[in-house]
C-alpha cells in the first residue's frame, strides 16, 4: 500500500496558470486580399474575431464573434495559426499578461456574402479588403506576421505554431 496522499484535482486546476485566448478568422475575397475590421475600442485594424469567453472554444467564439460583428453566418475551417503572445510583447499594443491567439480559416467570402455584412457599430467603424503588401499600414507588426503566416498556411494545407508572431528559431 503506498502512503501517498490523495490529490485533490480540483485544487490543484484551480492553482494552475490561465491564458487570454483571442480567435479570428482569415476571409479573402477573390483576389487574395484579406478581410480587415476597423474596432472602434483600438487605433489599428484586425480581422473578425475576438476575446474567447470562458468554457468556449477558440472555434466557437470564432463563429459567434464573426456572426455579432459582421452579421454572417459561415461554416468555419481549419485552423492556420496558433500564436503565443508573452506578457509585455514590444509592438505598438502591449498588455500584461500572455496569451495564445489563433487564426482559422473562413474562405474565399463570395460577391454574395460580401453584399450581406452588416457590421456591428458599436464595435466596428468600417472593414476593408486589404493586399497582403498593405498589412503593414492597417494593423500591427504583430498581426501582419501572423497575417502572412496563416495566408501561408492555408496555401500549405498546414497551421503554424509561432511565438509572438515569428516561427521559432526565426529571430
Amino acid at each position: 500500500m503506498s502512503d501517498a496522499v490523495p490529490l485533490d484535482l480540483e485544487a490543484y486546476d484551480r492553482a494552475l496558470p490561465r491564458k487570454r485566448m483571442a480567435a479570428g478568422v482569415l476571409f479573402l475575397d477573390a483576389g487574395g486580399r484579406v478581410l480587415l475590421v476597423d474596432p472602434v475600442y483600438k487605433a489599428t485594424w484586425d480581422i473578425p474575431g475576438g476575446v474567447v469567453d470562458a468554457d468556449e472554444a477558440p472555434g466557437q467564439a470564432a463563429v459567434r464573434e464573426v456572426q455579432e460583428e459582421l452579421g454572417l453566418t459561415l461554416p468555419l475551417g481549419p485552423l492556420l495559426v496558433v500564436d503565443w503572445i508573452p506578457p509585455g510583447a514590444g509592438s505598438s499594443i502591449s498588455v500584461a499578461s500572455e496569451g495564445l491567439m489563433m487564426v482559422f480559416d473562413g474562405g474565399i467570402l463570395a460577391v454574395e456574402q460580401v453584399a450581406a455584412i452588416v457590421l456591428q457599430n458599436t464595435e466596428l467603424r468600417g472593414w476593408a479588403f486589404v493586399g497582403a503588401d498593405a498589412l503593414d499600414d492597417f494593423v500591427h507588426d504583430r498581426m501582419a506576421r501572423r497575417l502572412r503566416a496563416a495566408i501561408g498556411a492555408r496555401q500549405a494545407g498546414a497551421a503554424v505554431y509561432l511565438e509572438n508572431g515569428f516561427e521559432p528559431g526565426s529571430v
